[in-house]
Order: structure tokens, then sequence, then C-alpha cells
């Protein structure tokens, strides 16, 4: 990762984490009897630096230490998120009844009382919206699409492809979370697995200590299994993270492709995020295919789903991609209708079909409340002469 990218990254984040723990914790004091404030306060600090502590622990000395503050961390970040919603929806209550009074005069006559049952209604809302998104991460759904592809492939005919994306392992995904991955996407029968990138969750040293490869080695596919980068490899450490891969079942391709079959092409793009996090930065999707046969069918991988129109530009017949997770956090998921043309889902354009899935595993807080995590499988069927 490159130096003066790495500092501007963290400390943006850093900055905007820290300015909405301070506000939420500030909050929470003020309904806090005096004799127990020192208490919250450090508890409140503790839940709050606790992720990045393991984080950087997890560097120097994996333990049951480590894994434990990830986790709580991780929890506390979705805890943060809605708190600081319903706070902010609190404040814009009062903003408004300051302007214009709506609201009854007996919740002003004792101001401290009427702050702590806003607290506990908060708190169940939290609670509720938590502890659902953790159930969720657990439902993966399998979503099967039926496509046509009016090229020859030779001899193929149709291909069942199963593709996933966003898989994040590590300390919150380790080898439980792998191994039932696995066998979901074993019983599809695929012909082929592809992974849309964010197969690792930055450091690996976790994958390393959880042995999490031996449940990559297991799935099964007549042509293989294939994988592209995503930007948390990059944040983590590309080569490490495609070394591993490679050594466990994963060919991983970049900026390249793969003739499978003599029947059709498997694309890989390198991440985007590439040249923030490190020297490289990514081939031209024309470039890529400059020796590509383009008469035979054109499955492309693409971690991060911008340029739509590229891959429509250049005669790619399925892009595939990942990275947004649908917000995963509601309701995130309607700002990112903004950001991308297509944030999760189906979509054609001419003759390009795209699919960009939410993710089988997530970032950050085991907690979904904006999409379930999915395995794709496509019946891919060639109907060209």
């Amino acid at each position: 990762m490159k130096f003066t990218q790495m500092i501007l990254f963290f400390g943006i984040v850093f900055a905007v984490y820290g300015l909405i723990n301070y506000y939420i914790i500030r909050r929470l004091l003020s309904v806090v009897p005096e004799q127990y404030k020192g208490i919250a306060l450090v508890v409140s600090l503790f839940v709050v630096l606790s992720y990045f502590v393991g984080r950087v622990l997890e560097n120097y000395w994996i333990s049951y230490l480590s894994d434990f503050l990830v986790w709580v961390g991780s929890f506390w970040i979705a805890i943060m998120f809605y708190s600081f919603l319903a706070l902010l929806l609190v404040d814009l209550i009062r903003l408004i009844n300051w302007a214009i009074p709506f609201l009854p005069e007996v919740l002003f006559k004792n101001p401290l009382k009427t702050k702590q049952y806003v607290a506990l209604i908060i708190s169940v809302f939290v609670i509720i919206m938590v502890g659902g998104g953790h159930i969720t991460t657990r439902m993966i759904q399998i979503k099967k699409y039926n496509l046509h592809i009016n090229k020859n492939a030779k001899h193929l005919k149709s291909l069942n492809i199963v593709m996933a994306s966003d898989l994040h392992l590590g300390t919150i995904n380790g080898s439980n979370f792998a191994y039932k991955v696995v066998d979901r996407i074993n019983k599809l029968n695929p012909d082929i697995i592809l992974f849309a990138g964010d197969i690792i969750d930055e450091d690996i040293e976790p994958v390393l200590k959880d042995n999490v490869g031996d449940a990559l080695v297991r799935l099964k596919a007549k042509y293989g299994v294939y994988g592209i980068t995503g930007n948390h490899e990059y944040i983590g450490g590309v080569n490490k993270a495609v070394e591993y891969l490679n050594n466990h079942n994963i060919k991983m391709i970049r900026d390249g492709y793969a003739l499978i079959d003599d029947s059709f092409y498997v694309v890989g793009r390198d991440d985007r995020a590439s040249s923030r996090f490190s020297d490289y930065k990514r081939k031209s999707l024309e470039e890529i295919l400059s020796d590509v046969d383009k008469s035979l069918p054109v499955i492309m991988m693409d971690h991060q789903p911008f340029n739509l129109e590229e891959a429509q530009n250049n005669g790619v017949d399925l892009q595939l991609s990942g990275h947004t997770h649908n917000g995963q956090l509601w309701p995130l998921n309607y700002i990112l209708k903004k950001i991308y043309e297509l944030p999760w889902g189906y979509k054609m354009k001419g003759n390009t079909h795209y699919y960009v899935s939410c993710g089988v595993g997530g970032w950050g807080p085991p907690v979904r409340t904006g999409s379930a995590p999915e395995i794709v499988q496509i019946e891919l069927n060639f109907t060209g002469d």
C-alpha cells in the first residue's frame, strides 16, 4: 500500500469514526447517573477502540484476545451506525419542535427521565436491527438465472456457472463459514466456479491461522475455480493473498484471461483500487481483450461495478461483479442507487448481461440488514449457430 494513500485513507476513516463516536458517547453520558459516568466512559472507549486494536494485534499475535477484540469491535460498528441514525432522528425532531413547537409539554417537565425513555427506545431499536441482521448473515440465498448468449461455444450448449463475491475470509468469516459456502456451492454441481473479488478480508494471518484453505481446496467444478482481486486484497497485501489463493484451488486472473476448453473465455480484471494501494495500474479492458476471439462467449469478472458500458463496448457477453454488498446495512442500499448504475442484481445492456452480487460474506460487522447473503447460479445457454 502506498504510504501517502494509506495515511490519507485511514486518516479520513479515523476522523469520521471518532466524530461519530464522540457524538454518541456524549449523548450516552447525559443519561447515565453521575456515579456511573466513569465506568460508562471506560466501557465506551473500550468498545470504540477494540476493532482497530484487534486488527493491529492480529498482525503480531493472533490469539483469543485479538479475536475477541475484533468481534466486539465489529458488532460495535453496527451498533454505532444505528445508534447514530436514531440520535440524528431525535435531534431532527428536537430542531423541528424548536422552530414549530408540537411536542407535549409533559416531556419537558422531567428532562432526564425523558432522555432515559428515549435512550431505552433507541436501545430496543438497535438490538432488533443488529440482532436480526446477525441472524440474516446465516441465511445464505441461492439466486438462479437462466441467460442466453447468441454465440457458438463449439461443443458446449450450456454452462452451469456458480458465482460468489465478497467472502471476506478472515477473523469474522473463518473456516466454519468457508466450509458452509463450499458445501452450498458444490451442491449446485457447477461446471465452473467464479469468485468476483474480496475473497480475503485484508490481513492474511487469520486465514492462515484458521486453515481456511482446507475448505477452499474442496471446491469441485468441471472447469475449475477462478477468482479476481478486490480492493480488500490490495488493502491487506495483494501478493500474499493471490499466492495463497493460487495455492488453494483458486486460479487468480489478474488483467488477463483464460480460454476454457477451447469454447469460452473467462476474463479477470485487477481491482480498480490497485493504483491507490500499490504501484500497479490495471490495464484497460481493450488492452486485455486485444487477443481474445470474440466470436466465442466472453465472461468477465470486475470487482467494482463502475462504467458498465466498457463491457458492452468491448464485446463482453456477461460481466460479474460484487463490492457493493447492497449497502450491507439498511438504509445504505438507497444511497448506493445514487452511486452505481447497478448496485445489486441483474441488468442487460445491449447484448451484455450484468450481475452485481451483494456478496456471500460481509465486511466489518457480522450484520446484514440491506439484503441477505447470496450465491448466484447462472445457467448460460449458447444459442448461436
